[in-house]
């Protein structure tokens, strides 16, 4: 039994703890939070044995085989590093680290070590998206056009004009590390590797210190273009939208909801007929509290699935953090853009 210790008691205990409960290979045995007390309360309503008020005992704990973490991503780093440095393998969150030479320290550490690693890039996990990529593999659309994102939502930090990790970029996140992270993770799992972008970023009228809204265009290394509109500041938004346009058809999944992972609808279109709906389901969704949860467990999963393996570890786990870091470049690179007012290209293979 492979034993896992979470560090986080919000996302982690909510989404990661039930992902993780759902592979009966492994067992959470502890939870780390900032607060002792608190952490304890939540371990005990959800039946894990142990509880930390500081993260670095739950890495100390030699009953503790490997690491998930679901923190800021300011602290990221240093419990990653902390975990690796003590021969644990470690699940991380998006974005993977607040700046780019932090990430690059994550990814030399991870390489050093050999351990296996994981980073919760979620959405390519719901069914409707792993369809939609299967046919475009199978030529649905034929040769690719382009492709749009349309991302327009409200979400809580925003309504309530929160100052975190979530709206402000000084601590890793803002619009760019909190959605833009998911999407570029998700436009070269699609398609393929980006070569470059211009990026602009907005907040708030009489408030830019809040990360909301990103306005951008995109080349891939294909010669294709894109663009992407994303805010999270939009009232009565009309949901997340990804369209992509072939010599022969069209492909869009939609999401008009509020569920961030549930709600996508794939419709398909060969020319010269008109879009119909691709019929998908999610057995593994059914029932459970949150959206999140069947996406996470499928990554959980394929960690495991690497642990399993011990001592000579499966090649990582897709997403590892060599994804997470190619997704810092990108990250990057959108915010020297929005600086320099320019485009800035980005090679496609790029890792260092």
């Amino acid at each position: 039994m492979i034993r896992i210790g979470i560090v986080g008691v919000n996302y982690g205990r909510t989404v990661l703890l039930p992902a993780f409960r759902a592979d009966a290979r492994c067992e959470v045995v502890a939870l780390a939070g900032s607060d002792e007390s608190r952490t304890a309360e939540h371990a005990q309503a959800v039946n894990v044995r142990k509880a930390y008020g500081d993260w670095r005992a739950l890495i100390e704990d030699d009953g503790v085989d490997a690491v998930a973490i679901a923190t800021v991503p300011s602290l990221q780093t240093q419990i990653a590093l902390a975990a690796l440095a003590a021969g644990k393998p470690v699940f991380a969150e998006k974005p993977m680290a607040s700046t780019l030479d932090e990430a690059r320290t994550m990814l030399d550490a991870a390489d050093a070590s050999g351990l296996p690693t994981g980073i919760d890039f979620n959405f390519h996990e719901i069914m409707a998206w792993q369809r939609a990529k299967a046919m475009l593999d199978e030529g649905a659309i034929g040769k690719l056009r382009h492709v749009t994102v349309h991302w327009h939502v409200e979400n809580y930090a925003i309504q309530n004009r929160m100052r975190n990790w979530k709206t402000l970029r000084d601590d890793g996140g803002g619009v760019l590390g909190n959605f833009i992270s998911h999407c570029f993770h998700y436009l070269e799992w699609f398609v393929g590797p980006l070569s470059g972008l211009q990026a602009r970023v907005g907040g708030l009228p009489g408030d830019d210190a809040l990360d909301t809204t990103v306005a951008m265009a995109l080349q891939y290394a294909s010669g294709s273009l894109a663009s992407l509109s994303m805010s999270c500041a939009s009232f009565r938004g009309s949901g997340h939208c990804i369209e992509f346009y072939g010599e022969d058809g069209t492909l869009v999944l939609d999401n008009r909801t509020a569920d961030y992972m549930r709600g996508f609808q794939l419709s398909h279109a060969k020319r010269p007929g008109e879009l119909t709906p691709v019929p998908v389901e999610d057995p593994a969704d059914a029932g459970q509290p949150d959206g999140r949860i069947a996406p996470a467990s499928r990554l959980a999963a394929k960690f495991i699935d690497c642990l399993a393996s011990k001592p000579r570890y499966k090649p990582n786990a897709a997403p590892g953090f060599a994804a997470g870091f190619r997704v810092q470049r990108l990250i990057d690179a959108a915010q020297r853009s929005n600086r320099e007012g320019r485009f800035v290209d980005v090679a496609p293979g790029d890792l260092k």
